[in-house]
C-alpha cells in the first residue's frame, strides 16, 4: 500500500476488490449440475438405483423433452447487483476523495496541534479561500465540533455496517498511509442538525469546538464507532479527529 499513497482512489478499489471479490463469487456462484455425465456430481449411494435405470425408458416415436432454458434472471440479477455495487463505490470514492482548489494542505498528528492552527486562524482575519468551501468559518467551526461531539455520544445516522467494513475501512486506511484525509467540504454529517447558514458569531462556535475538545481529552469510556469507517482505538480517533480539522482548516487563511 505504500506505493498508493499518492493514487487514493486504486489503493480503495483494490482494497474493497480483494476483500468483496471472494464473497460475491461464491454468493452468486450456482450448484453444480447433478447429472451422471458430470465429474462434479454427487455419487450414487450403494443400493440406489441409478438415474439410468430409475428412468422410465421412451417409447418409439417420443422425442426427447427439450432442455431447461439457461437461468437468465439470475445472470441479471448478477449484472444489477455489481452495477448498483460499482456506483456506490464510486459515490464513496467521490465524497471521501474529493480534492478542493486552493486547499493548503495542512498535516496534524494530534488535535493539539490542530487547535493550535484554530487558534492562530481564529485570532487573526481568517477568510475562506475559495472555491475551497462554501461554508463559512463558523459554520466549519461548529461542523467539527458535532464530528467529536458524535464520536462521545453517538453519530445519528451512521452508514451500514457493510459500508463502515468495506469502503470507509479502506478510506481511512488510505487517509492514515499518506497522512491527511480529503473529502466534501460542504458535506454535513448524515442526521446532524442543519448548519444556520446565518451564523456569523465565530466566538461561540470556537468555545463549541474547545469544549469538544476537552470532553474527548477528558473521556475515559468507550467512543462510539464513527458513521462511515465504523469501530476505532482511541488513536485512531484523534488522527480522524485531527486530519478533519486540518482538511477544513486547509481551505481558510488568515492575515495579522
Amino acid at each position: 500500500m505504500a506505493g498508493c499513497v499518492g493514487c487514493p482512489t486504486l489503493a480503495v478499489a483494490a482494497w474493497v476488490t480483494k476483500s468483496m471479490l471472494p464473497v460475491t463469487i461464491a454468493f452468486f456462484t450456482p450448484p453444480p449440475v447433478m447429472q451422471a455425465d458430470n465429474p462434479m456430481a454427487v455419487p450414487t449411494p450403494p443400493g440406489a438405483p441409478s438415474d439410468a435405470h430409475a428412468a422410465a425408458p421412451q417409447s418409439a416415436g417420443t422425442q426427447p423433452a427439450p432442455s431447461a432454458s439457461p437461468a437468465v434472471p439470475g445472470r441479471r440479477a448478477f449484472l444489477a447487483t455489481g452495477a448498483g455495487a460499482a456506483l456506490a463505490a464510486a459515490g464513496a470514492a467521490g465524497y471521501f476523495l474529493h480534492q478542493p482548489g486552493n486547499d493548503r494542505r495542512l498535516v496534524f498528528a494530534t488535535l493539539h496541534d490542530a487547535m493550535g492552527e484554530a487558534e492562530r486562524l481564529n485570532a487573526a482575519s481568517v477568510h475562506a479561500l475559495e472555491p475551497a468551501t462554501a461554508w463559512t468559518w463558523a459554520q466549519t467551526l461548529v461542523h467539527c465540533a458535532q464530528s467529536i461531539e458524535y464520536s462521545l455520544q453517538g453519530f445519528p445516522s451512521p452508514k451500514s455496517a457493510l459500508f463502515q467494513n468495506t469502503l470507509g475501512a479502506a478510506a481511512f486506511k488510505v487517509f492514515t498511509l499518506r497522512g491527511r484525509m480529503s473529502h466534501n467540504l460542504a458535506e454535513p454529517i448524515p442526521g446532524a442538525p442543519a448548519l444556520d447558514a446565518q451564523t456569523t458569531d465565530p466566538s461561540a462556535a470556537m468555545a463549541r469546538l474547545r469544549q469538544a475538545v476537552q470532553d474527548f481529552a477528558l473521556h475515559t469510556g468507550a467512543l462510539q464507532p464513527h458513521f462511515a469507517y465504523g469501530a476505532l482505538t482511541r488513536a485512531q480517533y484523534e488522527q480522524a479527529h485531527a486530519m478533519h480539522l486540518a482538511n477544513h482548516l486547509s481551505a481558510f487563511d488568515g492575515r495579522g
